[in-house]
């Protein structure tokens, strides 16, 4: 198919859009649910920025001289890498019966029992992940489930996709431009086997879609479940990498705005979560607008990701939003954090 220039394809984007608002215009905004507050605009937003992640992940595979540019994120912060803060275990609310843009796999609300647990404060470095390239991680088959170690040798990974062997160090390909690892950056483009392997190298574990949300959302001090880790209202700058603005993660720490009440950093934006846990409904899952947006990837098929990345736009960073891939994507913008199962003299 013929590709528009950028001109046209603005000028054909601005056209649609400007029919969209003259529709909105004349909606009620009320009276059936696909129109209620305004839900299947929201829906259509959100599907059209899921859509501008994508495009941004082509333009991480496609060769050729750079094209975009960005200012770096804001500095990182010491004494975030490296620490682990306790999850404390009882009941809490998951997902939503309120959020209007929700999406029918984040709905309905219910309440959710979770173990105490230990969360890393911040996403897995690419730091840390060289150490374990180093200490042999991608060579042995012990630290790999029998599912990924298949996937490993098949598609023969020696390291996440973009790095490249620079001696004997690494360097990486960031839309095009060759540059070194940031040390403190949160690693990205790796695969839900090479999460869980690093996770059994370090004697730990990856969250579950659970403890991910509690994480996220859970308030000690109220006992309710907030929107986002800093509260309910809508994500600025201060509080997370997302929309853009930004061509990579941020070095961990750098949005103490963003931080949740029990001190676990940078859950929303700057790269999506891997989980150990399958996609399906909640209880009480009801399919809306129609089936093919969720219920038909039910299954062991797919994993989980949470908490968006910096190619995510806001109005998909809530901290309910749910998002699923087949375990061996790397080229989307996920990366993940540790876990582990708090001992019982951890609690006293």
């Amino acid at each position: 198919m013929p590709l528009l220039s950028p001109t046209e394809a603005r000028t054909y984007v601005r056209e649609v859009r400007d029919k969209v608002f003259d529709v909105l215009e004349r909606s009620p905004l009320e009276g059936r649910r696909l129109e209620a507050d305004g839900f299947a605009f929201g829906m259509i937003v959100q599907h059209e920025q899921q859509h501008d992640e994508t495009m941004l992940a082509t333009h991480q595979l496609r060769t050729g001289d750079p094209v975009l540019h960005a200012p770096p994120p804001p500095p990182g912060r010491a004494g975030v890498v490296g620490g682990e803060v306790l999850v404390p275990g009882g009941r809490f609310t998951m997902g939503t019966s309120v959020d209007a843009w929700a999406l029918d796999n984040e709905r309905p609300a219910h309440d959710v029992h979770v173990d105490p647990f230990f969360m890393d404060t911040a996403p897995v470095t690419n730091g840390a992940y060289a150490a374990f390239i180093a200490d042999g991680g991608y060579d042995r088959q012990e630290l790999w489930s029998a599912e990924g170690w298949a996937f490993r040798v098949r598609a023969d990974l020696t390291a996440p996709r973009f790095w490249l062997r620079d001696g004997t160090g690494w360097l990486r390909n960031r839309f095009g431009v060759i540059e070194s690892i940031p040390p403190d950056e949160p690693v990205v483009h790796v695969s839900f086997h090479e999460a869980l392997a690093y996770a059994t190298w370090a004697g730990r574990r990856l969250p579950t879609e659970p403890e991910w949300e509690k994480a996220a959302r859970f308030d000690p001090a109220t006992g309710r479940s907030r929107r986002f880790p800093w509260g309910d209202e809508d994500p600025g700058p201060e509080h997370a990498n997302l929309g853009q603005r930004h061509l990579s993660p941020a070095p961990v720490g750098a949005y103490p705005a963003g931080v949740s009440p029990t001190g676990v950093h940078q859950l929303i934006g700057d790269v999506w979560e891997w989980l150990d846990t399958d996609f399906s409904g909640y209880p009480g899952f009801a399919p809306f607008p129609y089936r093919e947006y969720s219920e038909v990837f039910f299954g062991s098929e797919y994993k989980m990701l949470r908490g968006g990345s910096f190619g995510t736009d806001a109005a998909a960073g809530r901290a309910t939003f749910r998002n699923w891939d087949y375990p061996i994507r790397r080229q989307i913008f996920a990366g993940f954090r540790c876990a582990r199962d708090a001992a019982p003299t951890e609690l006293t």
